[in-house]
């Protein structure tokens, strides 16, 4: 039996109309006069948010930083929220290749506290402080459990930051979980961010890619970021070609997704109430709070993998479990059953600190 695998919504693969949008794709050399696959994914994609513009890139990681470096510059100062997926995953590229500074603010489920951002410009503009330069927000929130930031606090944020001259920019790796679950179209969430990226490799489960959204102006400049980063990738009308039909057809059925995450988590808690409250799944993702088994993350990823179900650890005392269109409520059940013996069994035997 293949192993149900919820680590991630990156573990999906592409469907066969992609894979038969890839064979017919036509090609050309996206570093030197462009590819036409690539810049019908790149047009398809600005449509879709509202943006004059898009450049397609490797990863979701290389097109927030090749956002930040073209809207600042050295020794800027980044304002996120402080769990944010670019602190906590991406901060070298930061320093080490963009020679930027970030101040993390104080939030819940992703949102930053608007008092303490209003704070920070304050004393950014006193002397010998860091004037900040750009505002970045998170939807859906990797590290909140898959949380959708609301639009009112989205505009809150970006009008805070207009006012003291900073640009906005949206991490939107899932901004498409965070249309279905809000039930608008994207281009009325990332009205609120001068640029925004997505990930066209997650749930909607093209095979590579993300895709950097903004004026046309500032996806020129981008785009000589992006060969600096080594992310021009020739005739990637092949990949491309994945991401236009994933645009196309596999936003409207994230749906299916998030019934089923809010499945899982109503199986978790009917296990144990502690692990999660079902009431806080807005998307796909779901963190469980092992931390009353008396058991390790790790050692839990371990026992869940000798059941056949593959999950991720985060920190000592949390699981994530991400449900994407492989994940149906058959595998559901199946996870369900594998978390409530490995629970049992901790049971079971004397309690033990976290860590053990």
């Amino acid at each position: 039996m293949a192993p149900i695998d919820l680590r991630s919504d990156t573990v999906t693969r592409p469907t066969e109309a992609m894979q038969e949008a890839m064979h017919r794709a036509e090609l050309g050399d996206d570093g030197r006069e462009g590819d036409p696959t690539v810049r019908r994914l790149e047009a398809l994609a600005a449509a879709k948010v509202g943006k004059q513009a898009a450049l397609y890139l490797p990863s979701g990681t290389m097109a927030n930083l090749c956002s930040l470096l073209t809207h600042t510059g050295r020794g800027a100062e980044v304002l996120l929220e402080r769990t944010a997926h670019i602190i906590s995953y991406e901060n070298s590229g930061l320093s080490l290749l963009g020679g930027l500074f970030y101040r993390p603010i104080p939030g819940t489920r992703g949102a930053m506290d608007v008092t303490a951002l209003e704070f920070a410009f304050e004393s950014g503009l006193a002397s010998k402080q860091l004037a900040p330069a750009l505002v970045c927000m998170e939807t859906t929130h990797n590290t909140a459990g898959g949380a959708v930031l609301p639009l009112d606090h989205m505009a809150a944020v970006a009008r805070i930051a207009r006012q003291n001259g900073a640009k906005v920019h949206l991490d939107g790796a899932r901004i498409f979980n965070a249309a279905v679950a809000l039930d608008v179209s994207a281009d009325k969430i990332a009205v609120h961010a001068d640029t925004v990226c997505f990930c066209v490799s997650k749930a909607l489960s093209a095979p590579v890619g993300s895709l950097l959204c903004g004026s046309s102006a500032f996806i020129e400049r981008a785009r000589h970021f992006r060969r600096m980063l080594g992310g021009a990738m020739r005739q990637s009308g092949i990949v491309a070609a994945a991401g236009i039909v994933a645009l196309e057809s596999m936003v409207e059925r994230l749906r299916d997704d998030h019934a089923n995450a809010r499945l899982l988590a109503e199986g978790f808690h009917q296990i144990d109430a502690s692990l999660v409250d079902p009431e806080s799944i807005e998307t796909n993702i779901v963190r469980a709070d092992i931390s009353g088994s008396g058991r390790a993350a790790r050692r839990w990823v371990e026992e869940l993998a000798a059941e056949g179900v593959a999950t991720s650890d985060y920190g000592r005392t949390q699981l994530r479990f991400v449900t994407h269109r492989h994940i149906g409520p058959a595998e559901v059940e199946q996870a369900v059953a594998a978390v409530r013996r490995v629970w049992e069994r901790a049971s079971m035997q004397p309690r033990q600190r976290a860590a053990g």
